[in-house]
């Protein structure tokens, strides 16, 4: 009987499916996403999967062996504030660092820029008389009367979610642990997260942002993952349910409803897994992947086959300092809105979203949007968007552009192509943000075009860029959900070591791991008795520094002499890689040791053909813009083979995207049936 494995990504307009047999027969769909209860969009494209696979949905999820989900659920209770009503207990004395934050205002140089709104009003920040040293000793015990006091005022305003963080509860969780027992015993009802285990590290304002955040998305994503799981088991799910985390990772539901705030890159993380096992299918270690949806474009790097993960990262103006991977978002999808502001045309940030959508969806939608501007440039076929089960109203895409035209003294045409032009210009922007800001050249790179919009603009973007190479697989639309099912398990801990590592000898550090290692190990073998993987790395910095500097440590012998010397090595060799100096005389600060350990889930396989000589024959032309109107050749990518060869202009066609190559570009269909696209050398600028 065969076997599934089942990928789902919640975008903002759809949500995408993927089915994947053990012969590596792949299936995928896409149903519209529905944003007040995202479980009834992955329910109807469960059934529409099932559909495609000659299946009723009991059927297919009695035959299911694992599920991998990416969820935006705490992404948009972050981003739109809908998250819960959150009371911080903490520190007497220390309720403002929340407000305080680091100092430091995004733009330093606006003076009039009012401060950030802080998550947990001041009114909800109870201090408890408490107070630990930074060794982790007891100054001051935990005082029954005062904490009493705390449950009582959070039990009288409302609170449905409770952050405890008190100082230096990293080096000793003993307050936190006892606070979060009597608020369990008086408070049942409430979603409560503690510091030392969300983020049991130093650094002050990160833990108490970190857990803060933890506890205002908490409730929404454990009650989503809940429904949806109890959901899926009364459809017939007898298979595991895994979350995609923002570190790459899958964990189980219950891990994943604990440690919320690690779940807001959720969606984003499946695109880079996919990425990865994208650039070791093609045997191109450097890519750049490029994710266009219908709200936002994810970019990211992948240098040597793998991608960088960051522990400094924030969404929406919160910090949240739990590893993530590292990616970069452009308010710039098929759904961004233009206008003409300010006397200023711009395209985004404001999106259609999935409703109403693009006016070409017709669905209420009066405002242009970028899906509107392509199909009046003739890059989208009205009748054939979603394989022909979603027509688009062209008239309804004109009237939007009728309605900016005029303001900006273009025609309907000319507004279709400057929105094109401008949102291709915001991504390439990204990108720069992502490549040339960090001293890295994107030319060396290929794109790799993904989401159900990057074939309309990738091309563009890399000429802009003067990138050579785009490829586009055939999962391209639901490539987040395909890369998920390729996902690890992956459980990380760290621990707070500040000191000169010189003070550390040898057996000292090697303790210090090794604890780490059968903490993680431990929890990790509760969920997976497969192979397991370690990965080591050390936050460190010299003596005078601020921030500190991620050091991978793998490729050490751990039980060679001279450890501490080779580690101090490789944190120089890391900080001139970083920055082009080291000062080897200065000392070295030790400040955070981590481990992850890794569960290898075996990834399902891929289908490939041998080459064909056969040319490839259009099915139809297209009347579009390149460079001018003009008939361009339209080809369905399902019905071209390994080998063929088309020179562009050029439009490809499949259910759920649109690829689109410009004149002179050459388009190779691999072995995969992927599109390997070559640019022509020019730059669109020098036309």
């Amino acid at each position: 009987m065969t076997q599934f494995r089942i990928g789902i990504d919640v975008g903002g307009t759809f949500t995408d499916l993927v089915a994947i047999d053990r012969t590596g027969t792949t299936v995928f769909a896409k149903s519209p996403s529905t944003p007040d209860d995202q479980s009834l969009g992955v329910l109807t494209g469960l059934e529409e999967l099932a559909r495609r696979l000659g299946l009723d949905l009991r059927e297919m999820l009695s035959r299911t062996e694992r599920i991998v989900h990416g969820t935006t659920v705490a992404t948009n209770a972050l981003l739109e504030r809908k998250g819960a009503k959150v009371a911080l207990l903490t520190t007497e004395g220390h309720r403002d660092v929340l407000e305080m934050r680091e100092g430091l205002k995004d733009d330093r140089y606006d003076l009039r820029s009012a401060p950030p709104e802080p998550l947990v009003p001041r009114s909800l920040r109870i201090g408890v008389r408490e107070r630990l040293r930074a060794d982790g000793s007891v100054a001051v015990p935990l005082d029954e009367a005062s904490l009493a006091e705390a449950v009582a005022r959070v039990r009288a305003s409302g609170a449905t979610s409770v952050a405890v963080c008190y100082l230096h509860a990293y080096r000793n969780p003993a307050h936190e642990i006892a606070t979060v027992e009597r608020l369990a015993r008086d408070l049942p009802d409430l979603y409560v997260t503690r510091s030392s285990d969300v983020l049991p590290q130093i650094k002050e304002y990160e833990r108490v942002s970190t857990t803060v955040v933890n506890a205002y998305v908490g409730p929404a994503v454990q009650r989503y993952l809940t429904n949806l799981e109890r959901r899926l088991r009364e459809a017939g799910l007898s298979g595991s349910l895994f979350i995609i985390l923002s570190h790459g990772g899958m964990a189980p539901v219950e891990e994943a409803g604990r440690l919320a705030a690690a779940t807001v890159l959720s969606g984003p993380a499946g695109g880079v897994a996919g990425a990865r096992r994208c650039a070791a299918m093609l045997g191109l270690p450097d890519l750049i992947p490029f994710d266009v949806g219908g709200t936002s474009t994810d970019i990211s790097l992948i240098v040597d086959g793998q991608a960088a993960l960051s522990g400094a990262r924030g969404l929406a103006g919160e910090r949240i300092a739990l590893r993530s991977l590292d990616i970069a978002s452009v308010a710039a999808g098929g759904g961004s809105l233009a206008s003409f502001e300010d006397e200023r045309f711009q395209v985004g940030p404001r999106s259609a979203g999935a409703v109403p959508g693009p006016a070409c969806y017709g669905q209420g939608g009066t405002q242009a949007a970028v899906t509107d501007a392509n199909l009046l440039l003739g890059y989208l076929d009205a009748e054939a968007f979603l394989g022909g089960r979603k027509r688009l109203d062209r008239a309804a895409a004109e009237a939007a552009a009728d309605g900016l035209a005029p303001r900006l003294g273009l025609s309907r045409e000319e507004t279709a192509l400057g929105i094109h032009r401008l949102i291709n210009l915001k991504m390439a922007d990204g990108i720069r943000l992502m490549t040339l800001r960090r001293g890295v050249d994107p030319r060396r790179f290929a794109l790799l075009s993904f989401g159900g919009a990057a074939g309309l603009h990738a091309v563009e973007v890399a000429r802009e860029l003067e990138i050579p190479r785009v490829i586009v697989p055939t999962v391209a639309s639901v490539l987040s959900a395909w890369g998920m099912l390729a996902s690890d398990l992956r459980y990380e801990v760290s621990r707070t070591h500040v000191g000169e590592s010189a003070a550390v000898d040898d057996d000292g550090l090697r303790a210090i791991f090794s604890d780490l290692e059968a903490r993680a190990t431990a929890r990790l073998r509760e969920w997976f008795d497969g192979p397991l993987r370690v990965e080591r790395s050390a936050e460190m910095r010299y003596g005078e520094q601020v921030f500190e500097v991620d050091v991978p440590l793998d490729d050490l012998a751990w039980d060679a002499p001279a450890l501490v010397a080779r580690v101090h090595e490789q944190f120089h060799a890391r900080h001139e890689a970083l920055f082009t100096y080291a000062s080897r005389d200065q000392e070295v600060v030790f400040v955070n040791a981590r481990v992850a350990v890794v569960g290898a889930v075996a990834a399902p396989p891929v289908q490939a053909a041998s080459a064909s000589p056969s040319p490839a024959s259009p099915g139809a032309q297209r009347r579009a813009y390149f460079d001018g109107w003009r008939d361009a050749p339209v080809y369905g990518i399902e019905s071209l083979e390994p080998g063929m060869t088309i020179t562009g202009p050029a439009i490809f066609e499949a259910e759920t995207t649109t690829v689109i190559a410009g004149e002179g570009d050459v388009v190779t269909v691999d072995r995969h049936g992927w599109l390997d696209v070559r640019l022509r050398r020019e730059r669109a600028a020098d036309r």
